[in-house]
């Protein structure tokens, strides 16, 4: 690659670089070639023109007369080894476009044929995903370079397919193991507090922080495993489904949220023809999280605007756009919200009470659904959430109930 690189062939397809490269070494090898039959040619007449010297003496009329004709022998021997010689420089010359043009077409199939292994592994190794890391690439042929490659590229697989496979078992058996010893704390706790007798003040109120903060370890580890799933792509349940039932889901269950924060919510535009499809668990996730994370991140009395509508400048997306009040936020902090447990300082930390997962799960399951999360400071405070995701195709329009236009709640 760095003779290719010193003629400037970096760009375009490694298969039109060898071609170049192929025929400019040809087009350098016959100019060469060329050129050393001109020196070679130019030699023969220069030697052919030279008279032979000595001899015996000859009378001076018959010497001159030998003379000039051997002269004039020797310039049309000249002459046409000159004409012979153009003429098999003229042929060498037009022989070497025409092979030049054959080089093309040659080099490019030669190309072809030695990267077409690379294309075979190139579209396999696209083929091959997180749900079937079994398959491998299992190029035959010679045990050359590219046979190495290609067992190199089924090795990573492999231990790719067993790294999943030890997550997903971790996974699986942290949702069992750590969820057990959370249900006997809470269960050990009602025991204690259920005991005959009054219970003193100091021991509810350490009841209630405990209680408190297994909820909080609870959200926590569900907000790790929905996260790990989702990163897995483990979701089973796809289907074509309406996104604003499940934003007006999540608004009805945080109804005491919002009226205790005093906060007013307006559904500026809820679609009927925002149809997509994807996992209805996994979508009402991020309904819930960025209505949790409008209400929790809110000032009290402020506000929260939703839309869910199919884009009339784009034909392929449906978005989700939830708006929210509150102080100025920096965009280049804001950015990083999507990351795990990435606040704004105690400005948006409020009661302590979140997970520090909640748009990050927003980030991984749009993106798991192969749609884009974008997060934006608003100018006059507060922030913008945007789901964007691919649309279901076809199918019916339904109007879900409570849909209104423009209407507060």
């Amino acid at each position: 690659m760095g003779l290719m690189a010193r003629f400037g062939l970096r760009r375009g397809t490694a298969r039109t670089r060898f071609t170049v490269l192929y025929v400019t070494l040809f087009l350098l090898s016959g100019t060469a070639l060329l050129a050393i039959a001109a020196v070679v040619a130019s030699g023969g007449s220069r030697s052919s023109r030279t008279a032979p010297g000595g001899g015996t003496a000859e009378p001076p009329v018959t010497a001159a007369r030998a003379k000039g004709r051997i002269a004039g022998l020797e310039q049309q021997l000249a002459q046409a080894h000159d004409t012979q010689s153009r003429q098999i420089l003229a042929g060498s010359a037009i022989a070497l476009a025409v092979m030049a043009v054959i080089s093309v077409a040659l080099g490019w199939f030669v190309a072809g044929r030695v990267l077409r292994p690379l294309r075979v592994m190139t579209a396999a190794t696209r083929r091959i995903t997180a749900d079937s890391l079994h398959e491998r690439l299992a190029i035959g042929g010679p045990g050359d370079e590219v046979k190495d490659l290609a067992d190199t590229i089924d090795d990573l697989l492999g231990r790719l397919e067993g790294s999943f496979d030890a997550q997903r078992l971790f996974v699986a058996n942290a949702s069992h193991e750590l969820r057990t010893p959370l249900t006997t704390m809470r269960a050990s706790l009602d025991v204690a507090l259920a005991k005959p007798g009054p219970v003193p003040e100091s021991m509810a109120v350490l009841a209630t922080r405990i209680r408190t903060e297994l909820d909080r370890v609870d959200r926590l580890l569900e907000g790790f495993l929905v996260l790990a799933r989702t990163q897995h792509g483990e979701f089973t349940d796809s289907a074509r489904l309406a996104l604003g039932p499940l934003v007006l889901t999540a608004l009805t269950g945080r109804a005491k949220d919002i009226a205790a924060k005093g906060l007013t919510v307006r559904a500026h535009r809820i679609d009927d023809s925002a149809w997509v499809w994807g996992s209805r668990v996994l979508l009402r996730r991020v309904a819930d999280n960025v209505v949790d994370n409008a209400i929790a991140h809110n000032e009290p009395g402020g506000w929260i605007s939703i839309a869910v509508r199919a884009e009339e400048d784009d034909a392929d997306a449906v978005s989700l756009v939830v708006e929210s009040g509150g102080p100025v936020l920096d965009q280049r902090r804001v950015a990083g919200l999507a990351q795990p447990f990435r606040r704004l300082g105690a400005d948006r930390t409020g009661t302590g009470q979140g997970s520090g997962l909640g748009l990050s799960i927003v980030a991984a399951v749009t993106q798991a659904h192969h749609g884009i999360l974008d997060l934006h400071a608003r100018p006059d405070g507060g922030l913008r959430v945007t789901v964007t995701l691919p649309p279901a195709d076809g199918g019916t329009r339904v109007q879900a109930p409570g849909m209104e236009t423009g209407v507060a709640r």
